[in-house]
């Protein structure tokens, strides 16, 4: 069976890299750098993308809890709602 691109039995050219031509990776410097540095470069990496975190003012803090914590009451009273009429249909059915 074969495609445009080649045959699935037989793979392409380009994708049959010999083994010999292929270089392992061991990683730069982050190969190079004991427990303690691996440790110190996450925590470094941890600062420099919360840098980049553009943090909510105090209004669209409080405007945020109070739009997900009346969405919660609403999500409550209709579940609330929904169990209620499957009790009483349970009721009704099963005496």
């Amino acid at each position: 069976m074969t495609d445009a691109v080649g045959s699935i039995d037989m793979p392409d050219a380009e994708d049959e890299a010999p083994e010999s031509k292929k270089k392992a990776r061991k990683g730069g410097k982050r190969g190079k750098k004991g427990p303690l540095g691996r440790l110190a470069l996450f925590y470094r990496q941890i600062v420099a993308e919360l840098r980049k975190v553009v943090w909510p003012t105090r209004s669209q803090l409080t405007t945020y809890t109070t739009v997900v914590i009346v969405f919660v009451v609403i999500m409550i009273g209709l579940v609330t709602v929904i169990d209620l009429g499957f009790q009483e249909a349970v009721k009704s059915v099963f005496g």
